[in-house]
């Protein structure tokens, strides 16, 4: 999406959320700091179930950030004020290849040990 689409996109926003519910993911570039915040905002209160990410490297991407569930700021020479206000921070993006790798194995990981524990422990309650 880029910001003259946007505009005109946001005077019928529940049409825009019903087909972002839609997509895998949804990429703006070139669209102010406030509106970048404000589709993070349509589509946490839209829909619970979904997980908003943001990628940010300087000052202006503090409020999408912040909006988002996981934000993700980078070092950069824009300053540090993304990575000071992200719930991770990198270096460059390439590293970002492994956190999401590593995060999402972790909580394959995490999944599968609780769905083994409730099994089992509804077993063990309702065998005596």
């Amino acid at each position: 999406i880029e910001a003259k689409a946007l505009l005109g996109i946001m005077k019928c926003k529940d049409i825009f959320v019903e087909v972002a519910k839609t997509c895998d993911s949804v990429i703006a570039c070139r669209i102010s700091p406030k509106q970048k915040a404000e589709i993070c905002r349509m589509i946490k209160n839209v829909d619970r179930s979904k997980i908003t990410l943001s990628i940010g490297d300087g000052a202006n991407d503090v409020s999408m950030l912040k909006e988002a569930n996981i934000g993700i700021g980078l070092f950069g020479k824009e300053g540090m004020q993304a990575a000071q206000n992200s719930d991770y921070a990198i270096h460059e993006f390439k590293f970002l290849w492994n956190l999401i790798f590593f995060h999402g194995r972790m909580n394959y990981i995490r999944i599968s040990e609780f769905i083994l524990y409730f099994f089992y422990k509804n077993f063990i309650f309702t065998l005596p």
